[in-house]
């Protein structure tokens, strides 16, 4: 704990003292080649500070204009599908996600969609009773 604390009260502010930040804008162009060496760990972390911080805040953004269907069927006003139950099979998985390239049937886009959204969006699985139950 003792070198933590003497990081946080003596190495940090004595590093910060020696570092050759201008007063203002023009004094930028003043700094010499070893000047700006001498920054380079404050400008890199403080870069790395606010690229994370904004891609943190765009991740929680949804896609834009909140639409979850971004490419089935847009010419139409409404997206319907009907199936007869006699003409399914044993097992059929319908997208949810609206990523399949087979929609409405399921392809597994979901897995992507999940993985880039932090969603946890699955298929609609139905499956027939079997005769014996």
């Amino acid at each position: 704990m003792e070198a933590i604390a003497i990081f946080f009260k003596v190495t940090l502010p004595s590093y910060f003292e020696s570092l050759p930040i201008p007063e203002t804008f023009g004094g930028l162009l003043q700094l010499t080649g070893a000047d700006w060496l001498r920054m380079v760990p404050l400008v890199g972390t403080l870069g790395a500070v606010i690229v994370l911080t904004v891609m943190q805040i765009r991740r929680g953004k949804c896609s834009g204009n909140g639409q979850v269907n971004q490419s089935v069927e847009k010419d139409k006003a409404k997206v319907v599908h009907a199936f007869d139950i006699e003409d399914l099979g044993d097992k059929e998985a319908f997208c949810r996600c609206w990523r399949s390239k087979t929609f409405p049937k399921c392809d597994g886009s979901h897995v992507g969609h999940n993985k880039a959204t932090g969603d946890n969006v699955g298929p609609l699985c139905l499956s027939r009773k079997s005769a014996s139950s």
